[in-house]
């Protein structure tokens, strides 16, 4: 029996669609300003389980941003206070949460043959490479946000293949070592605005409440719209 908080969701994909919605395992690495939002959206739409891996708290300064930021969550580890979320949400919804760094000592203990679809959400170029290396390693469809920091535009935010992107720093500098690597076919998020500043490495990246939220509802949506998608259950 299909929830009636889901009512409006049904109507729109179908009861075989969102069921199988309710079947699907996704996990998302990063909490943060565009992860959280994934995982929000996710969860609203109906994902039956999820995985959310993140090992920092929430900080004073992601309040401008972060889903999960508020005053009375400052301090708190993220994963912790996404999986509460996720029970207000629907507490039906199986979480898996992995208060973790992604690193060559912790990438097995995410168990990726086990995920429907990886969300990369993190900002550390080599956890990035290291996760998209292992979900192509196991054949899992695998999506990861270019740069959203320093950014005032998210209409200019769009799906792509890492070897069609431009402009953005991070998708520059992710686009040189996947060739490198030798993978193909590596889905990404990117924006080709130009970035308000510079980075200098020595200062935070600037950002704004509705630019990495925007990337995270976009990104939630490619997931929704390849899983139904690839199970036949729904054409776009």
């Amino acid at each position: 029996m299909i929830k009636p908080q889901y009512s409006r969701t049904t109507m729109l994909i179908g009861e075989q669609a969102f069921l199988r919605l309710k079947k699907s395992r996704v996990i998302v690495f990063g909490i943060g300003g565009v992860g959280g939002f994934v995982t929000e959206a996710l969860a609203r739409a109906g994902i039956g389980t999820l995985g959310i891996v993140d090992f920092d708290r929430v900080d004073i300064t992601n309040l401008n941003r972060q889903i999960i930021a508020l005053h009375s969550t400052v301090g708190r580890l993220k994963t912790e206070v996404m999986e509460e979320r996720i029970a207000e949400i629907d507490p039906g919804i199986a979480v898996r949460a992995f208060p973790l760094r992604v690193t060559e000592d912790t990438i097995e203990d995410f168990c990726l043959a086990d995920w429907d679809y990886v969300v990369d959400a993190i900002d550390d170029v080599a956890a990035k490479l290291m996760l998209i290396q292992k979900a192509k390693e196991r054949g899992k469809p695998v999506i990861s946000s270019m740069g959203t920091g320093n950014k005032l535009d998210p209409s200019k935010f769009q799906i792509a293949d890492i070897e069609k992107t431009h402009t953005c720093p991070l998708a520059r500098t992710m686009r040189r070592e996947i060739s490198k690597m030798g993978l193909k076919k590596v889905k990404v998020l990117f924006s080709p605005e130009q970035p308000t500043r510079a980075d200098d490495k020595k200062t935070p990246t600037a950002s704004i409440s509705f630019v990495p939220a925007s990337a995270g509802l976009l990104i939630a949506s490619e997931v929704v719209k390849d899983i139904l998608v690839n199970t036949h259950c729904l054409s776009f």
